[in-house]
């Protein structure tokens, strides 16, 4: 049997209908980690629905409770074959993000899997069990035609990515030998383009946190105490305003990178950024001046505001609201210290006036900045996989613009990380009518069966 074979194996298992099936039964199982009563579902998960498949292909599966209270578990599944062999890891997340049920557009549900024209629709379609299914596919049909993987495999799928990994990095650093390999080939995350293959070698970092201006109980009549009472929502605002420049300029000293790395800059400076026929376009003004579109979402860190909230914007009365809060959001790449983030925002608050703003994190954990050099072993051999099976030259991404635990295989781990996303950035993930397109995932199939399969046939040299 042959790589060829292999592929057309997978290309027939996507064009009869296998991969909508699988991904019908898995997006129907409600992995809401954000959720506290989804607990018993994300077992579920992982022992009814990935535990068939695993056992099937002859891994040896364990369920690893989650080290934090009341967060989801983890699944590690592992298949050797010999010493001999180098060991991919491969990771995915079973959990989602909440279904928003009500929010979908008529004929749609977060629960049911509808395709329309190239659309695959679902909540985790995108994120991110339409991409862990497509590499599981492609793991199989290589052990299908032939016989054997060549290499050994080892599978960890988490459940509370929507959350910020919660005990990740614990169960990582308390079980190095457990995750012992020598490379992560994992998906998660857009293309740079809906048409081009894309492999990106590390993440921007992703830390939430809240600022709350709270100065009374209760709310005051806006004709008797208005100008004599200060306004919690104009202090906020005015102390938002003051971290960056009307067009998102940082102002934050230690918010900001020393710069762009040769090497980052040489790789990123020919991309194109598209994210599909529904994408925003794109505002060339804004973000840090002299820097393109890729640096910037590449490159550069940003600053945002999620969600603000003061009195009651549903049905807002004359009253002068006793509080306001944001939840805010940094992206940041390789080059700046998240445990700065927040003693700076305080230095840089009290400085202009604003000790009555309280700051908080807003999530358990943050997830750090990693990137990987495109120059390394595995990179140019991932590059030579994916043009041998499309003919398409792969966009190499230093990191991804979005977060994503790769911290934790980088930094905990010491290990290579190669990402090859299934999805476009026009997917609505974690919003309404989120969706996959069938044209990417039947490529992602081939992509990565040709990928898997050329790890065993001719793997990098290994130092």
């Amino acid at each position: 049997m042959s790589r060829s074979q292999a592929v057309e194996q997978i290309e027939a298992y996507f064009d009869e209908g296998g991969f909508v099936e699988d991904l019908t039964r898995r997006v129907a199982i409600k992995t809401e980690s954000q959720n506290p009563e989804r607990h018993a579902v994300l077992h579920q998960y992982l022992n009814d629905e990935m535990g068939p498949l695993l056992d099937a292909m002859g891994y040896e599966r364990q369920i690893i409770e989650n080290p934090v209270s009341g967060r989801g578990p983890f699944l590690l599944a592992q298949r050797h074959e010999s010493d001999d062999l180098p060991t991919m890891l491969m990771y995915g997340h079973g959990d989602v993000v909440n279904g928003y049920d009500d929010q979908w557009r008529d004929g749609l549900s977060p629960w049911v899997l509808t395709q329309e024209g190239d659309r695959i629709y679902g909540r985790g379609t995108a994120d991110n069990k339409g991409q862990h299914s497509i590499n599981l596919a492609a793991l199989k049909t290589v052990l299908e035609t032939r016989g054997a993987m060549g290499f050994n495999s080892k599978i960890l799928i988490e459940t509370g990515e929507e959350t910020g990994s919660p005990g990740l990095r614990q169960v990582c650093e308390e079980n190095r030998d457990l995750f012992a390999a020598d490379v992560l080939i994992a998906s998660d995350g857009p293309r740079l383009s809906p048409v081009r293959p894309t492999i990106f070698l590390g993440a921007r970092g992703n830390y939430n946190f809240t600022m709350t201006v709270d100065l009374r109980d209760g709310g005051h009549h806006s004709g008797n105490w208005g100008g004599l009472l200060s306004n919690p929502g104009v202090i906020l605002a005015h102390a938002i305003a003051s971290l960056t420049s009307a067009t998102g300029e940082l102002y934050v000293p230690e918010w900001r990178p020393d710069g762009i790395p040769d090497a980052v800059r040489n790789a990123v400076h020919n991309l194109v950024i598209d994210g599909g026929a529904d994408a925003p376009e794109i505002d060339p003004d804004w973000g840090e001046p002299g820097l393109t579109g890729p640096e910037k979402v590449f490159a550069w860190n940003s600053f945002e505001v999620l969600a603000f909230k003061t009195g009651n914007p549903e049905h807002p009365v004359n009253a002068i609201p006793p509080s306001a809060f944001a939840h805010c959001q940094i992206r940041f790449t390789v080059g700046v210290d998240p445990e700065e983030f927040m003693p700076a925002l305080r230095r840089y608050l009290d400085a202009r006036g604003f000790p009555m703003v309280e700051l908080s994190m807003s999530r358990d954990s943050y997830m750090r900045a990693t990137r990987l050099s495109p120059d390394n072993p595995w990179v140019e051999w991932a590059v030579a996989s994916l043009q041998k099976t499309t003919g398409k030259e792969p966009a190499v991404l230093p990191s991804l613009g979005g977060s994503l635990p790769n911290d934790v295989f980088a930094d905990v781990l010491g290990l290579p990380t190669v990402w090859v996303p299934h999805s476009y950035a026009a997917c609505s993930q974690h919003a309404p009518n989120e969706h996959m397109l069938a044209s990417v995932a039947r490529e992602g199939l081939r992509l990565m069966t040709g990928l898997f399969w050329d790890l065993g046939e001719n793997p990098p040299a290994q130092s």
